[in-house]
Order: structure tokens, then C-alpha cells, then sequence
């Protein structure tokens, strides 16, 4: 681990192919307080996945919706779960730009934490959102 997890809306035009890549350099270059890289390649994955189905905010608009979730054993730290959310959020923004453009969007990072001793059960650690739709309707 770990693994991240992106569905979207199809109606989000982007090189998603681009992206995987972009947020995978991006989890490997995290480092904990040491220095030491804190995701191992062989473990590490980025998927996308668009919904075959939608309805976004009033589903009456070209809406989109993207959501991400990471999934990591837990053991790093506040510090780095935070550090990794919010540079993950930072590509996102950066990538996303031209296509959150052309369609009113929000998107959402959530990064889990699964404990060791309890396999099967998570933690929610980092909630990141970024949102232009809520300006489209006036909230």
C-alpha cells in the first residue's frame, strides 16, 4: 500500500493517464522525518474509474465530481498523512485546472488508514476538498 482510488464523472475531460502518473511521482516522493521514503514502489497504485451513471448537484448541469481515496496501513504519523493529502491535493489542483474550467466540479481526497491489528476496519486521517460547483449554486 498504498492504494489510491480515483472515480470521476465522465463528463470530466483530463489526461487521466497524466494524472495516475503525476499523484503516483508525488506519493513516492514523500519522506518522513528522516528521510526515508515513506511508500514503496512495489506496493504503490493509482487507478481511475468513471461512473457509468451520475447526477451532480441539481442534475440539471454539466456537473462533474471526482473523488479519491487512499488507502495506507497506518504507523506514519499525522505529519506525513497530512503532508501526503495535502500534496496530493496540490497536483490535483494543478492538473485539474483547465478541466475544472469547462465543468463546475468538486472534488474530494479522503486518505484512510487501515490499523495493523484490526484488518478490515479504517480510519479516516485527511479530508481534503476542492470545489467550484458550489459557486455556480451561490453557496
Amino acid at each position: 500500500m498504498p492504494h489510491l482510488v480515483i472515480q470521476h464523472t465522465p463528463n470530466i475531460e483530463a489526461d487521466f493517464q497524466g494524472l495516475c502518473l503525476a499523484l503516483l511521482e508525488t506519493l513516492l516522493s514523500i519522506r518522513d522525518t528522516q528521510g526515508q521514503q515513506v511508500f514503496p514502489e512495489g506496493g504503490t497504485r493509482v487507478m481511475t474509474y468513471p461512473a457509468t451513471h451520475h447526477a451532480v448537484g441539481d442534475g440539471k448541469g454539466n456537473y462533474g465530481f471526482m473523488y479519491l481515496n487512499l488507502r495506507i496501513f497506518e504507523g506514519r504519523g499525522a505529519a506525513v498523512v497530512k503532508d501526503t493529502g495535502d500534496k496530493l491535493m496540490a497536483v490535483l489542483k494543478d492538473r485539474l485546472e483547465a478541466a475544472r474550467a469547462a465543468v463546475p466540479m468538486g472534488i474530494t481526497l479522503n486518505i484512510e488508514e487501515t490499523p495493523k491489528e484490526k484488518p478490515g476496519t479504517v480510519v479516516l486521517s485527511y479530508e481534503g476538498f476542492h470545489n467550484n460547483l458550489r459557486a455556480v449554486f451561490g453557496r
